[in-house]
């Protein structure tokens, strides 16, 4: 990891970022870029003027992270949509990871649009850190939530190569489906039957996640296999509280029309609520291309 871009709006949620992202650059020798988007669609005369106010505080904020935190850091003005600016920015700087605080949760306005961060990491090829937690440290206790897919493998290789899992504890969490579950088939069921289902279920489960852990070369400190009773979003919220995590790293799917604005699944029902960071990868450069070109045919 050597770079860094922290999206700002000067906020005390934003100011969450900034911290966890001098905790990474102090951890990785990393610099660090400031980013703070300002909306396009106004006046010329009162774009310039918010540019400077804006320049001004970025250029005072980004000399007391040199000067007090001793870490490299300059600060961007970016125009526009802040997830499309975002985005863009961490391109143009070469980031390795976008880290923001958490959204400010508006109910119509997330289900209808979706929040900034929601939307940045649907735009975004770099992974991104929402840092929900008040940073008080390193990643002690960092756990990998997987559903066995390239995407998880993707967001595991991705968080070895930055770095992520070389300093804390790393879980391995799968939260698997039992389909015969069901309350009809359940009934036809004799309770052993049930058991040795389940326990079925369980084996096969776990030698999904053996393989998955060969194949992208981890060893963790801690293999969870867990029924997805309710919903994987739910089981992988027992299992984080259960482990005192720190840290969760999710993997996100492919850019679909839709996806752009409901971020769903996991990862969003994660960031949705989550007491602690989540870092979300993407998937590769090339699955968002190979993705949108088979639209367009």
């Amino acid at each position: 990891m050597k770079r860094l871009l922290v999206a700002t709006d000067f906020s005390t949620r934003s100011d969450r970022a900034l911290r966890r992202a001098v905790l990474l650059a102090h951890q990785y020798s990393a610099e660090m870029t400031i980013v703070h988007v300002i909306d396009d669609d106004q006046p010329p005369q009162l774009l310039r003027a918010e540019e400077r106010e804006i320049s001004s505080l970025l250029h005072d904020l980004a000399a007391t992270v040199r000067e007090i935190d001793r870490v490299p850091c300059d600060g961007r003005v970016a125009f526009g949509e802040p997830f499309q600016a975002i985005a863009k920015t961490a391109e143009n700087v070469d980031a390795d990871v976008i880290v923001m605080g958490p959204h400010r949760r508006q109910a119509l306005r997330d289900i209808f649009i979706g929040t900034t961060a929601d939307r940045t990491i649907r735009c975004s090829l770099r992974p991104v850190i929402m840092a929900n937690a008040v940073p008080a440290g390193h990643y002690g206790s960092i756990l990998l939530a997987t559903d066995l897919s390239e995407c998880s493998a993707n967001a595991a290789t991705k968080a070895q190569a930055l770095g992520i899992f070389d300093r804390g504890g790393v879980i391995v969490v799968h939260a698997f489906d039992a389909p015969a579950q069901t309350m009809i088939v359940r009934s036809s069921m004799t309770a052993n039957e049930e058991r040795a289902y389940l326990a079925e279920e369980e084996n096969r489960a776990a030698h999904g996640v053996a393989e998955f852990l060969t194949r992208v070369g981890l060893r963790p400190s801690r293999s969870i296999v867990q029924l997805s009773e309710g919903s994987a979003p739910h089981a992988i919220k027992d299992c984080i509280r259960q482990q005192r995590a720190d840290l969760v790293v999710i993997g996100t799917r492919g850019r679909s029309a839709a996806a752009k604005f409901f971020l769903g699944s996991v990862a969003g029902e994660l960031l949705g609520d989550s007491d602690i960071d989540v870092l979300v990868v993407p998937p590769p450069n090339e699955w968002a291309e190979s993705t949108q070109a088979s639209k367009s045919s």
